[in-house]
């Protein structure tokens, strides 16, 4: 008996010497050592479906399927870059602990970056948030705020992936389960050291890690997802996607996006090269490579650059940007307007033939390709917009939507700097309401709501600098009001500002003689251009309203701007809209 009271007796001082007592911490002023998250972890969240008592997510028995995981390719360990962050899942197996419930631990992170992603999830019934702090190598520190949405009911046009199924004791729920990457601001140019997670009951961390910077890369060509429709179906085929450089450079990397999926997509091989004509390219394609790989599978939700490439872009230029597709795709995230034409080849892989010759059918969309990058260069401006922006009524194959022209405009003059143009706009979208629910294929490819896709199309672009918000027409003419337009704009404006962005506004311009601008729109359309010149909430102001509305009649567009559906400005009038723009606004 006394052999096992001593042995008690050592393990206790053995296990006080390894991990000191709250007491003892509290007597001495010292806190523990952050430790990293994975041994932290105290709540499970996956379940086998054959063994689902053994998770317990939401402390009612209800957990993620294991299954469902891996059908999306969250299998564990695996990395998954999300918003530019490479974040890990946990490398645990179903039933064993995988998460954190956020409650002042401190977790050991390293890096420098411009933001901490978070890997999340509540289990509240609604979002749950609280403050935490960013503990730097410099003794510095940085408060934020985190908030999780619900696992269950939280928006699907956010969520980093859904799965189909909850599982609990009492059998599988047919209701789609979410997790969600966040993303909350550091100091610019401090190394992190540690972060205090957040007091907030419900609120499960499965991932933690600091978004590295982009140091020597510009935006160069960027498109904003808008849905995910069928396609094709696609199987064994190659993509030739033609798309039109800002800024050029040395060199280039490649952004692939698999946004709003349910299942992985495999690109087996890429190729980038310059465009002739057509499908033709002027050199050999030249291959791009992933983690030294020839190809990746991208999971659900998740994205894949490819690795830095020794390429010369041109400036204002035409790339191919070419992919094979070694299985089949009935259904891929796709920019629908690209007022440009690509192709898609025959069975086989192309990626390296010059000719053109084998892709026969011609591509109006831009699928999975969402960026393009080169080295060097001062930064991007990204642009935020719907249809006026995306170019629509503007010439196939011209490149003439106001973002192209703003961009050319850069590259002429040495008053600012020359920074990369990225078109973030997509044709129907709206400030504060979607029109695509975020989940699942639908024919509806006009995106969730610029709030919704802000942290993603804006704040995780390439070396963003300043952002341009053009954006609001469609809302009030579905009947959305000013207001509401007003707050949603406010809103993106403070989070632009606390991401360190320089925002502009530009005002909305008139549309009288389109069947759904009535009076009653056009009302709401001046109170939000009066909001956006006298508010003071951006930085600055372009008044496109100005440029080119009708001055014998403000409610309509110039007859020679229109582009005969009173809505959308055509060539000349997106060019009025660029040549507006006062370059100086730009800087940050």
């Amino acid at each position: 008996m006394r052999r096992c009271v001593w042995i008690s007796a050592v393990v206790l001082a053995l296990f006080a010497a390894l991990v000191p007592s709250v007491a003892a911490q509290a007597a001495d002023g010292r806190r523990a050592a952050p430790l990293p998250l994975e041994r932290l972890f105290d709540n499970t969240a996956v379940s086998d479906d054959a063994r689902p008592a053994a998770a317990n997510f939401d402390g009612s028995g209800a957990s993620l399927s294991a299954q469902d995981l891996r059908a999306a390719d969250w299998t564990p360990g695996r990395a998954l870059t999300v918003q530019g962050a490479r974040l890990t899942w946990p490398n645990r197996q179903p039933g064993e602990p995988d998460n954190v419930l956020a409650n002042g631990q401190e977790v050991r992170v390293h890096g420098h970056g411009d933001a901490l992603a978070f890997l999340v999830a509540g289990t509240a019934g609604a979002d749950v948030g609280g403050s935490g702090t960013v503990l730097y190598a410099d003794g510095a520190r940085s408060a934020y705020a985190l908030t999780a949405p619900d696992w269950r009911n939280g928006p699907l046009a956010t969520k980093a992936v859904a799965l189909p199924h909850i599982n609990t004791p009492g059998g599988q729920l047919a209701e789609r389960a979410r997790l969600y990457v966040v993303t909350v601001p550091l100091l610019v140019g401090r190394e992190v050291a540690a972060v205090r997670l957040p007091q907030a009951s419900g609120l499960h961390v499965f991932g933690l890690a600091v978004r590295a910077p982009a140091p020597g890369w510009t935006g160069s060509w960027t498109t904003a997802t808008g849905g995910y429709p069928t396609v094709g179906p696609w199987t064994d085929r190659t993509l030739r996607l033609v798309v039109h450089t800002s800024v050029g450079g040395p060199r280039v990397r490649l952004r692939f996006d698999n946004t709003f999926a349910a299942g992985p997509v495999r690109i087996g091989s890429a190729t980038v090269a310059v465009q002739r004509s057509g499908a033709a390219a002027k050199a050999a394609p030249v291959r791009v490579r992933f983690g030294g790989a020839a190809g990746v599978e991208i999971p659900a939700g998740a994205q894949a650059y490819s690795d830095p490439l020794g390429f010369t872009v041109p400036a204002d230029g035409n790339l191919l940007v070419s992919f094979h597709l070694p299985g089949t795709v009935p259904a891929a995230p796709v920019h629908r307007l690209a007022q440009q034409r690509s192709y898609v080849s025959g069975a086989g892989d192309y990626t390296a033939d010059a000719s053109g010759t084998p892709y026969g059918t011609v591509l109006t969309s831009w699928p999975l390709l969402t960026g393009v990058d080169v080295g060097g260069g001062p930064g991007s401006v990204v642009l935020l917009g719907d249809s006026i922006t995306d170019g629509d009524k503007s010439t196939v194959d011209a490149n003439r939507r106001w973002p192209n022209v703003l961009a050319t405009r850069l590259l002429k003059q040495s008053v600012v700097p020359r920074y990369g143009v990225l078109n973030q706009g997509i044709s129907g979208n709206r400030v504060v309401s979607d029109r695509y629910p975020g989940d699942g294929v639908s024919t509806d490819t006009a995106g969730v709501s610029a709030l919704y896709r802000f942290d993603r199309d804006v704040v995780a672009q390439t070396a963003a600098r300043t952002t341009v918000v053009f954006e609001g027409i469609n809302d009030v003419r579905a009947g959305t009001t000013a207001e509401q337009v007003i707050a949603g704009l406010r809103e993106i404006a403070d989070r632009g500002h606390a991401r360190g962005l320089r925002m502009l506004a530009a005002t909305l311009l008139p549309c009288e003689g389109e069947v759904r601008c009535t009076a009653a729109v056009d009302a709401e359309r001046v109170e939000i251009n009066d909001w956006i010149r006298g508010a003071g909430v951006y930085d600055g102001v372009l008044d496109f309203d100005a440029v080119v509305r009708d001055p014998a009649r403000p409610s309509r567009m110039l007859p020679a701007y229109d582009s005969g559906d009173h809505l959308h400005p055509g060539d000349a009038g997106l060019a009025a809209l660029a040549g507006s723009v006062d370059l100086r606004a730009l800087v940050p």
